[in-house]
């Protein structure tokens, strides 16, 4: 109760109603596996390294790299970019990737691409920020001239602490703003607290001198498509822009920055002007070297290892890094059916589906394996049995966009597993029917075929068995054609009961956080059966439960029925809530018989 010690108004504000419940993303995905570049964890390297949210397939490519061969073995196709391709392609809006590395037996660099610049006994290094062979990037450094003024006093106008600049004999040709720099002409200005300005490195100029400050240009090219500039970058760390902190290893000001220097500012004779005399060198521009994209990587990479709390430094991988995303709703792996062998494959598939199940709050896309006849599909999974989990099958063929058809020759075409398309179309569902909307009967766009031809007869095997087919009907496209998760349990049986089961349980979760340490009493179980009865009412009215009144749809219990004395002793408040959710027509029947007119029916 609020205290009143003098006498005076108060005024006080209160709630009358109930609190809400802000129903969870569901379509927000998470994918691990392979890349050509992008955040992962390695020993030295950047502090971020945690799995990043893209939220369009130009800016994958822009993180992650392209769809082009990895260079693992004698070339791997990077199913994880062509899956995240598909996945915009069909609707998807919000995708976490948690990058997988395996470095190669041996590697000291751990596949990271470097080039050390030496000059005047001094040592620049250019480090690629992450493993991948898109780290052997071409870096050209130029300097940037910009004429300043010099006062009769001597004091040059416009420059601050750090600043370097380049001081000429008047009444010559200026240099042309990028030409080559002589680190003899080159100043360091220093200006004290009472703002007087030092030069070190030589005199002071006068109003007679040509006088520049320079900066660098650098200029960062990785293949044909991606050129990365950074422009006005000083030499010294009191400089806003010095480039030891724009391209930082860690937290730089481009998080998404291919490269980094290093650079030992305290070493014997360092200095901003050593420094961009090194860089601008004759010698300096060229490409990193002994970048790779690694081995191959096991299935436990795949599954990866999590955060420890005593090293900050050692942060989750693989699948435990999307596991601390609370957001993500639906997981796939696009690689994991992919690896050398079937042991390795569901070893994969059996990390990804325990990934869903003991999270809960999300379910796993499964891709079988490739080139699956009938009878290995049934056996792949019948390995399984998760309600958090759906199979999908076969493959999927597209036209490779990686290459282009040669002369009369028809162009490449490569297989992918379905869950990049298929996590696309859960997501395309949600936002435009919702979750309750079995994720089925969707057109799979972007493809010329699937693997193999599913006809009703094959269906007739694999659909009781939970296995979803994916498959062509002659004027009415390629669609998904299968609903089913993989559990033997008939109550969750279908993916929409179980994700819209899983958006309940979860929006209920994050939106009663506010009653925990309440007084646990009448007032609060009234005020928690408000809030769910007000959350569960605009789903039945969303079409997502079942009933012509809301009494048939659902019901909350808060109260002495499902408490007993020992509960509230120990601080237990329990609410017990039931839903009848939708289940999707899987078999529409109409039932026709012949009839005359003077029939009863």
């Amino acid at each position: 109760m609020p205290e009143y010690l003098a006498p005076g108004v108060y005024v006080e504000e209160v709630s009358f109603r109930a609190k809400s419940i802000e129903g969870v993303p569901t379509s927000t995905t998470g994918f691990a596996g392979l890349t050509h570049y992008g955040p992962v964890r390695y020993p030295g390297g950047p502090k971020n390294s945690e799995p990043r949210l893209i939220t369009s397939f130009t800016e994958f490519e822009r993180v992650y790299g392209s769809l082009n061969e990895l260079g693992i073995g004698s070339g791997r196709p990077a199913y994880l970019a062509h899956a995240a391709r598909a996945f915009f392609e069909n609707g998807g809006k919000r995708l976490y990737v948690s990058r997988v590395f395996t470095a190669r037996l041996g590697d000291l660099t751990l596949g990271v691409a470097s080039r050390a610049i030496s000059n005047l006994g001094l040592t620049a290094t250019w480090t690629a920020r992450w493993p991948g062979a898109m780290g052997n990037v071409l870096v050209e450094t130029q300097p940037m001239r910009t004429r300043v003024t010099v006062s009769g006093t001597g004091v040059v106008q416009r420059v601050k602490d750090g600043a370097v600049i380049e001081v000429l004999p008047g009444g010559g040709t200026p240099p042309a703003p990028n030409a080559p720099i002589t680190l003899g002409d080159l100043r360091v200005v220093r200006i004290d607290q009472d703002g007087n300005q030092t030069f070190d490195g030589g005199g002071a100029p006068t109003s007679a001198n040509i006088v520049h400050l320079v900066e660098m240009i650098v200029t960062v090219r990785a293949g044909l498509d991606r050129v990365d500039q950074y422009t006005e970058l000083a030499g010294d760390p009191a400089q806003t822009r010095y480039i030891g902190r724009v391209l930082e290893l860690d937290d730089p000001a481009d998080e998404n920055a291919l490269v980094a220097l290093k650079w030992e500012t305290g070493a014997p004779g360092a200095s901003a002007a050593s420094l961009m005399a090194i860089l601008t060198g004759p010698t300096a521009a060229g490409r990193l070297q002994d970048g790779n994209d690694g081995a191959e990587p096991a299935a436990t990479d795949f599954a990866g290892q999590e955060a420890d709390p005593d090293d900050p430094l050692l942060t989750a991988t693989g699948l435990a890094a999307l596991g601390e995303i609370d957001d993500i709703a639906i997981v796939a792996m696009p690689d994991a059916a992919t690896l050398a062998t079937d042991d390795e494959i569901f070893t994969a598939t059996q990390s990804l589906v325990a990934h869903a199940e003991g999270l809960r709050y999300r379910i796993a896309v499964v891709d079988g394996p490739q080139a699956s006849s009938l009878n290995e599909i049934r056996e792949f999974r019948g390995k399984f049995d998760s309600k958090y989990a759906a199979l999908y099958h076969p493959w999927i063929e597209i036209l490779d966009p990686t290459e282009r058809a040669a002369q009369g020759r028809p162009p490449k075409r490569l297989l992918l597993p379905p869950s990049g398309f298929v996590s696309g179309i859960y997501a395309r569902s949600d936002i435009e029917r919702g979750v309750h909307k079995a994720p089925a009967n969707e057109i799979v766009r972007g493809l010329t075929r699937f693997e193999a031809n599913i006809n009703k007869a094959r269906q007739d095997v694999l659909n009781p068995e939970g296995i979803n087919a994916l498959r062509f009907f002659e004027g009415r496209g390629n669609r998904v054609w299968g609903a089913r998760t993989m559990s033997s349990d008939p109550e969750w049986k279908y993916v929409n009961v179980r994700r819209l089961f899983i958006y309940i349980e979860h929006s209920i979760d994050k939106g009663t956080q506010w009653a925990v340490f309440e007084p646990n009493g009448p007032r609060l179980w009234a005020n928690i059966r408000q809030t769910v009865e007000d959350f569960l009412l605009v789903l039945w009215r969303d079409g997502a439960l079942l009933g012509d009144k809301p009494e048939q749809a659902y019901f909350v219990r808060c109260d002495r029925t499902t408490m007993t004395q020992n509960d509230l002793d120990n601080g237990r408040l329990i609410c017990l809530i039931g839903v009848a959710p939708v289940k999707p027509a899987e078999f529409v029947i109409f039932r026709i018989g012949q009839w005359t007119g003077d029939a009863k029916v």
